[in-house]
């Protein structure tokens, strides 16, 4: 099962879901300047499974996804600009290119998910990318991250999650708290006991959430703001509700989105 699994494919089922990140975004574009965005420009796009959500939404809706890979790129636009309408994939511009050096229209959003960010790993470089981010924005752009934390953020460990034919693995293999550099790895499992062992690795430094909010408002945005995610009374887990926040709690493990405005 393995050797007939795409790592791709199983990335997107397994970390990603873009209906959320669009809704997330969407509405909080919404709420702060009163009316929709129109134009994205999604960094680190990979599959670009965000573009294709985007440009699919509404008439008016254009996407740019810039990613350095160019394999991960062309398996986007055969699995998931491919199955668009051809409207939609008209819309839609992918650039193998360099995002702290790309040069795009502006865009009224523009989105760093997944932490991918954090391959940035000199304090210099990750502001450079948050400046180039700002200049590459409308007038009344917002650029939209997210970040991870919490004790357990620290820790060299594996976790397990169950999906509908295979499991998905987690693998948080070294930290070095001198420098903040961590490796992780993303596994899969199958139910005949094959694996596909680092199917993807990960060499990041773990940015925490003051230094972000520090180097954006040193790279020059008018207000950056974290949303917190809500926790379910009933079961003490998270709600999948986030909403703007100046206190957070110290969960053993969290994850965030944060919005600069220009």
């Amino acid at each position: 099962m393995s050797a007939r699994a795409d790592r791709h494919a199983l990335y997107e089922k397994s970390v990603q879901d873009v209906s959320h990140e669009y809704d997330f975004i969407n509405n909080t574009f919404r709420s702060i300047r009163g009316y929709n965005a129109h134009s994205l420009r999604e960094d680190f796009c990979g599959t670009a499974k965000m573009c294709c959500e985007w440009a699919s939404k509404r008439d008016k809706n254009t996407a740019v996804g810039v990613d350095i890979d160019p394999e991960v790129l062309s398996w986007g636009k055969k699995h998931n600009l491919g199955k668009l309408k051809p409207g939609a994939r008209k819309r839609i511009t992918l650039l193998q290119q360099d995002v702290i050096k790309v040069k795009t229209k502006p865009a009224q959003v523009i989105m760093a998910m997944n932490f991918s960010y954090q391959l940035f790993k000199q304090r210099d470089t990750l502001l450079k990318y948050f400046k180039s981010a700002r200049k590459s924005l409308a007038d009344d752009g917002i650029f939209f991250l997210d970040a991870f934390g919490g004790y357990e953020a620290y820790s060299e460990t594996k976790e397990k999650t169950r999906h509908k034919g295979f499991t998905y693995i987690w693998e948080q293999e070294s930290y070095n708290p001198i420098t903040g550099d961590m490796t992780c790895h993303i596994h899969f499992h199958f139910p005949d006991k094959s694996r596909m062992r680092k199917a993807f690795t990960y060499e990041w430094r773990l940015w925490t959430l003051p230094e972000i909010r520090e180097m954006l408002d040193e790279a020059g945005f008018s207000r950056v703001t974290v949303y917190w995610e809500g926790t379910d009374e009933e079961s003490g887990e998270g709600n999948g509700i986030y909403s703007p926040s100046v206190q957070g709690d110290a969960d053993p493990s969290w994850v965030c989105y944060l919005s600069a405005e220009k």
